[in-house]
């Protein structure tokens, strides 16, 4: 059996949607870090059916917005000396750059690489977002 110690200070960010453990891992550039961390993946969830959990030892901040974007229902625990003293489920942001990337293919933002990726959102409850210059839009789950 599969066993992961729990973690003395850090964060264990819980309820990501089933894969998208490692997009996560990737943007928050784990794999360059010293930090202790652990992905795992496909873990047996009553509410979600499967999920994945990332647990990093000694991080101090991260943009918890962006988290949210790549898996709408996830938590963040703040661990201090093995207990949670914090517990958030951050809100999707208002506006994005360079998160997201626009998946029409007659968006200027397809063709000019220098284009930022600008978003903004547009239901909150069904995690969508509107390209800021062709207007098309984007769910997210």
């Amino acid at each position: 059996m599969l066993e992961i110690t729990s973690i003395k200070n850090g964060l264990v960010i819980d309820h990501i949607k089933a894969g998208i453990g490692i997009k996560i891992f990737n943007h928050l550039n784990l794999e360059e870090s010293d930090l202790s961390v652990a992905l795992i993946m496909n873990v047996k969830s009553n509410t979600l059916g499967k999920k994945d959990i990332i647990k990093i030892e000694g991080i101090q901040e991260i943009d918890y917005r962006v988290l949210a974007m790549l898996s709408p229902n996830i938590t963040i625990n703040e661990v201090r000396d093995e207990k949670i003293v914090n517990k958030l489920i951050p809100e999707l942001p208002e506006k994005v750059e360079n998160i997201i990337t626009c998946d029409n293919v007659r968006c200027i933002t397809t063709d000019e690489n220098y284009v930022p990726q600008i978003f903004n959102l547009v239901d909150r409850d069904k995690a969508t977002y509107k390209c800021e210059y062709c207007d098309h839009i984007m769910k997210l789950v």
